[in-house]
């Protein structure tokens, strides 16, 4: 079924059969699409445009695609990103989520299955358009450990009012330990509620987003208190700011 809103995705991969094959089934399903066959070529559209996602494969000869996920978040911190890898290494999918990717898949990716991710990253990063300058921030805000959090306008701030970058699944993260503060939540409780793929192909990659949230939030790192690990059972929010 065609999308409502025709949502702009550009599909990178050095191989032309592969980004024709993925873009011409996108199109199919209502999908603006453009193909890059590498990092320049990626570079130059993003500069031009900025897409609603970015399908990437991760094994490319001039330049990987680890590094082009580095380079879009620096640029565009709330551009999801899927990744396509054809090799088995988890190694690559772990880099890659803690770079910022939303997604990955394996190639060659089933265009039924890769669709499907398309659809629900979209889903996942659906953002409030931004806020003139000086406009006061909207929408209900909690505070979590040395930030506040803005339900509505989806931003990290300090206390001088500072943005700082969220991925769309870093945010969804923080919502849901926002919602249920005080509860320990297991990695399957906060896949299910971060509107996540499945536990068993995401494995780590709650750890990985959680350890990156508290390089963003936490007094010490390397101490956490105000996102905790509840061995063995999961993680748990603690908003007192006693406990921090």
């Amino acid at each position: 079924m065609a999308q409502t809103q025709t949502h702009k995705i550009v599909v990178v991969d050095d191989e032309a059969a592969a980004r024709e094959m993925v873009g011409d089934y996108l199109k199919m399903h209502g999908f603006s699409v453009t193909l890059c066959d590498g990092g320049p070529s990626l570079r130059e559209c993003v500069k031009k445009d900025t897409p609603d996602l970015v399908v990437l494969d991760l094994n490319m000869p001039e330049e990987d695609g680890l590094s082009l996920i580095r380079f879009l978040k620096q640029e565009k911190p709330r551009l999801p990103v899927i990744m396509l890898t054809a090799t088995a290494s988890p190694i690559d999918r772990v880099v890659g989520l803690e770079l910022g990717a939303d997604d990955y898949l394996a190639k060659p990716a089933e265009l039924r299955e890769l669709l499907a991710r398309v659809r629900s990253v979209l889903r996942r990063s659906t953002v409030a358009a931004p806020l003139p300058p000086g406009a006061p921030t909207p929408g209900e805000t909690v505070k979590i450990g040395t930030k506040w959090l803005d339900l509505a306008g989806r931003t990290l701030r300090d206390e001088n009012g500072d943005e700082h970058p969220l991925t769309n699944s870093e945010f969804t993260l923080l919502k849901a330990f926002a919602d249920h503060p005080k509860r320990v939540l297991s990695r399957e409780r906060l896949l299910d509620l971060a509107n996540a793929r499945d536990a068993d192909a995401f494995d780590r990659a709650i750890d990985v987003r959680i350890t990156r949230i508290r390089k963003k939030i936490e007094p010490d790192p390397s101490n956490p208190r105000v996102i905790r690990t509840v061995r063995g059972a999961g993680y748990v929010f603690s908003p007192d700011e006693k406990e921090i």
